[in-house]
């Protein structure tokens, strides 16, 4: 199937990228779109659909933290070239979503992987600045590829996109519904979206649903258990603001208890625990950056707060990310990713932005849109980070 004609400006264009190959199949493209008031600029990756890319959907995926790049989903996860765990080299996804669908990945917030910000101002987010944000990034996007105007568009994502999917979903919904009776401003064909293990309510999301889970795996005893329930430990809300010393103090213990648990994967591998070592053999962090990933820099919400600082570190390196973050920051593919020098050191997930988590949620959105969009939420029985109990 031949690609769409596209108006996308030529410099974005991927043709190659190293230990990929290259792009003959289907179109790609790399590159920004700008938030014109503000010092931000949003990094993109693109690929077309491998069948039919002017009729088949628009799908935009993001992964969460926040902080964490969308570029895991591209190269790990549903790209049409992924490095899986364990292993250091590309190979072709039987399984690439691109395969029937035109797939955009949004790096965001501004700072996160290659997309940037400048200033404390610019670089710092909340739940609902973020989805402002993302709207004038897609609605931008769109102006760089006006031929997918007119393509049913989903919004997707997993983890802590299950607060952006459902909040840039409502943004749209609210501007097509603004700006209705004009035909002069564009609105986005949205149809649906879809969450994958994602943060919905904090009343029962993560830790309190992990504890739990985590009991009826089997991965501690009942004598502990009982003490979360006889002093009605309350772990929930981003920032742990319902606990109590007590409560720390077993939460301490369980995680000493878990520690070689990969929380996204409780009968999963954990790299970083013997024998599985985080690092490959003969790396180097080339732009200074750290070269291993813990489970609380994919999901900062398991952070303790600041009075709790003193408790151990609670949770493992359990994630395979050295080979990904190395690739990514060698010159040629920056250089092939139409990424300016002075753009940073891609990271998986950044702590390098202010981002304050807000403690509503996200399932007034499901509630309040029901009935006008298609909704779907899945939920792997096996990740402790926001467990299917939790959904």
């Amino acid at each position: 199937m031949a690609s769409v004609a596209f108006a996308a400006p030529e410099e974005d264009r991927v043709l190659y990228l190293p230990e990929m190959g290259y792009f003959d199949k289907f179109a790609a493209f790399s590159g920004y779109v700008d938030i014109k008031e503000q010092k931000k600029r949003i990094h993109y990756m693109f690929v077309e659909s491998q069948t039919n890319p002017s009729t088949q959907p628009l799908i935009v995926w993001f992964n969460g933290g926040p902080g964490c790049s969308s570029m895991l989903g591209f190269t790990q996860e549903h790209g049409p070239y992924v490095i899986n765990d364990g292993t250091t080299q590309f190979v072709e996804n039987e399984w690439t979503w691109n395969s029937e669908a035109n797939m955009l990945y949004i790096e965001q917030p501004a700072g996160v992987g290659f997309s940037y910000c400048e200033g404390e101002v610019n670089c710092t987010f909340d739940d609902s600045s973020s989805a402002a944000d993302n709207l004038k990034a897609l609605l931008g996007w769109y102006e760089k590829f006006p031929e997918f105007k007119s393509n049913d568009l989903y919004i997707s994502g997993e983890s802590y996109a299950g607060i952006y999917v459902p909040y840039l979903a409502h943004n749209i919904d609210q501007h097509n519904t603004q700006y209705a009776a004009d035909d002069t401003v564009f609105k986005p064909n949205l149809k649906g979206f879809m969450v994958g293990n994602g943060v919905t309510n904090w009343d029962y999301d993560t830790t309190n649903a992990y504890v739990d889970m985590a009991f009826w795996h089997s991965l501690y005893e009942e004598e502990l258990y009982d003490q979360f329930v006889s002093n009605q430990c309350d772990f929930n809300g981003p920032y742990y603001t319902r606990t109590s010393d007590e409560c720390f103090a077993l939460l301490d213990e369980f995680d000493g208890i878990v520690s070689n648990v990969n929380v996204y994967d409780i009968f999963g591998i954990c790299y970083g625990s013997f024998p599985y070592p985080q690092q490959s053999q003969g790396t180097s962090d080339v732009l200074g950056k750290k070269t291993y990933y813990t489970a609380q820099d994919y999901t900062p919400w398991l952070k303790r707060p600041l009075k709790q600082k003193h408790l151990k570190s609670s949770l493992p390196p359990c994630t395979w990310g050295t080979p990904l973050q190395e690739w990514m920051n060698k010159w040629e593919v920056r250089s092939q990713l139409n990424i300016p020098a002075y753009i940073q050191a891609w990271q998986l997930c950044t702590d390098e932005i202010e981002y304050i988590i807000e403690p509503k949620g996200s399932q007034w959105i499901y509630e309040e849109l029901k009935g006008k969009y298609r909704m779907l939420f899945y939920s792997g029985d096996v990740d402790g980070a926001v467990p299917t109990i939790g959904s």
